[in-house]
């Protein structure tokens, strides 16, 4: 069973994950990020009551 072989799959995974981490992640992590986050002070506004029309 060819899948069962770690042999082909392995190496090229084990790479793409090294390439991965040691290089392309800190050059990713080096962007910033163009909308920074800000602190927005939420206001809780009561809900208007209906105004039903046979009271």
């Amino acid at each position: 069973m060819p899948q069962l072989n770690p042999a082909p799959w392995l190496f090229i995974m084990s790479i793409s994950w090294l390439t991965f981490s040691l290089i392309l992640q800190p050059k990713i992590l080096s962007f910033m990020s163009t909308n920074q986050p800000i602190n927005k002070t939420t206001t809780l506004t009561k809900p208007l009551s209906w105004i039903w029309p046979w009271t």
